[in-house]
């Protein structure tokens, strides 16, 4: 009898001790298991087993994890003070030296997104910073990239969120950009000008192969003017122009 209930306790001891070991662990994670305080592997996904007393885990997420950065203030390579934030894409792609190499990953991954972002401040002038964001983002996902490949991270994508720039500037910069616009608008009004006189020199250049053409365009413009102030006007008509057009009549007549 003594055997017996000796027997059940152990299989019921092991059916427990099997049913404490029983993981489970997502597609998108894994288990760090150390064994007696040394890496054993790495578990995962699904159904594994993590046997007590001898070993725990340390479990990760693997998809990607957002970071801001918080908002820092620098000087650019120009001496213009401003403040900038950020954002971070990264993931885990080595659970064993996310774990081993580095405490607290997600920490240490923002940490030196800081210090990036200061030292690019600092290589860059502001307009650079204002128009070229992108190329300056990659330039800090490249850095911080390399600095976290060691840890198992891999820095997918910087963002910068908001540039801050001193107000006295921000008025400089709105009269530059009016000072510019009033300059394109004045070599608009000069080119189109200078079309209108070219077309004018053509025309004068027509009316002089043919005087009568002259007189008839000075006729046709004292009858807009009349038109226009709804009063009689009175002109001289020069003695060539009226024998011409008696000429041009007789002629008429005669065919």
């Amino acid at each position: 009898m003594f055997v017996f209930e000796f027997v059940a306790g152990l299989i019921l001891l092991s059916i427990l001790i099997v049913a404490a070991s029983i993981r489970v662990a997502n597609q998108y994670e894994r288990g760090v298991v150390f064994r007696l305080g040394k890496f054993n592997r790495t578990a995962g996904p699904g159904l594994y087993f993590v046997w007590p007393l001898i070993e725990w885990q340390i479990k990760l997420d693997l998809r990607t994890v957002t970071r801001d950065v918080e908002q820092q203030e620098g000087i650019t390579r120009d001496n213009v003070p401003i403040k900038v934030d950020a954002v971070i894409w990264f993931r885990i792609i080595d659970p064993e030296r996310a774990v081993m190499q580095v405490r607290e990953v997600a920490f240490a991954v923002v940490q030196v997104s800081v210090t990036a972002l200061r030292t690019v401040l600092g290589q860059h002038t502001l307009d650079e910073i204002l128009k070229a964001q992108d190329t300056i983002a990659e330039v800090m996902q490249k850095s911080i990239d390399t600095v976290t490949e060691p840890w198992g991270v891999k820095v997918e994508l910087v963002q910068m969120k908001n540039v801050e720039i001193p107000p006295s500037m921000q008025r400089a910069m709105a009269q530059e950009a009016e000072a510019l616009r009033e300059k394109r608008a004045r070599l608009i009004k000069a080119e189109a000008e200078l079309d209108a006189a070219e077309q004018l020199r053509q025309a004068a250049e027509v009316i002089m192969q043919n005087p009568a053409g002259l007189e008839l365009r000075r006729m046709q413009m004292i009858t807009e003017v009349g038109a226009e102030q709804n009063t009689m006007t009175i002109i001289m008509m020069p003695s060539e122009f009226v024998a011409m057009a008696r000429a041009i009549g007789e002629t008429a007549s005669r065919s």
